[in-house]
């Protein structure tokens, strides 16, 4: 994986083009020709970004919006070039339920994403510093956890301990997944089992929790990290922000369940830039290198 396609850059911006007068224009005028994702339109500003350009500058908009990344462009940010070996990149689940077109809808997404499930795990280096790293993708089935991500979890773990090396998690997740029902729930426990079996190994183990990161996925190993790392504006939380006021009876404080908030409440240790991310793991594994 190349490196240089999240080398940070200069925005270019675009104005937004106005129609000559009328009386200017020529009889047979068309429109310009704009090839379909050349541009990237914030949704937050608004403003009109160069494709290639948001992607050199780590997929942020200068307002401060983060656009929400892949998890193969998250390990292209992350770790040393041509260093990454998936593992259990074909597992995938068996639709324990059969959940009324699940199975279908798996597939369709599959080839949607070019993913089999919502996490990618591997070994790899961070500035040289070799670890297990796994890393969630929003865009299949919003991250939700279901048995094939526990056990990948799991057996990634395992691996890790085994092998006296540390884990990187990125989280960014719905929570379970309902159309795997209890099995989902499962992986709860059969993680957090296996974050703490890496943990009497004595190994060092980070989160980093993306936006969003809710449900039972924030309820285990998301917060199970030695060190909790977050990005600027992330969503973290288990319920969401309506379910909880209709629960209680009461509106929420300002900026409720963000990073941010959670910061100032001791729930994340740190919140990092994501053009910052590399650097400050490389320096944490750095510290905690026996």
């Amino acid at each position: 994986m190349s490196r240089n396609l999240f080398k940070a850059k200069q925005y270019a911006t675009s104005k937004v083009y106005r129609s000559r007068p009328s009386e200017l224009k020529g009889p047979e005028e068309e429109k310009p020709n704009v090839p379909q994702g050349i541009m990237t339109k914030c949704p937050d500003c608004g403003n009109i970004i160069y494709t290639k350009l948001l992607m050199k500058n780590y997929k942020m908009c200068e307002c401060g919006y983060y656009f929400r990344v892949s998890a193969n462009e998250r390990l292209v940010m992350i770790l040393d070039e041509d260093t990454f070996e998936e593992i259990d990149q074909h597992l995938t689940t068996r639709d324990p339920l059969d959940f009324p077109g699940y199975g279908d809808k798996l597939v369709k997404t599959q080839n949607m994403t070019g993913l089999v499930d919502g996490l990618v795990t591997g070994k790899g280096l961070i500035s040289g510093t070799l670890i297990y790293i796994g890393v969630m993708d929003a865009s299949f089935f919003m991250g939700s956890m279901g048995t094939a991500i526990g056990e990948k979890l799991a057996r990634m773990f395992e691996k890790a301990a085994e092998e006296l090396l540390p884990v990187i998690v990125f989280t960014a997740s719905g929570g379970a997944r309902m159309q795997e029902g209890i099995f989902s729930l499962m992986q709860m426990a059969k993680v957090s089992a296996a974050v703490a079996k890496h943990s009497a190994a004595g190994q060092l183990y980070i989160t980093v929790l993306t936006d969003p990161t809710t449900g039972g996925v924030t309820a285990s190993f998301a917060m199970l990290g030695d060190i909790i790392l977050a990005e600027p504006g992330a969503l973290i939380g288990f319920a969401g922000p309506r379910v909880i006021e209709q629960t209680i009876g009461q509106k929420l404080p300002e900026g409720f369940q963000r990073a941010e908030f959670l910061l100032d409440h001791g729930f994340v240790d740190k919140i990092v830039t994501r053009d910052n991310m590399k650097d400050t793991l490389a320096v944490l594994l750095r510290l905690h290198q026996t």
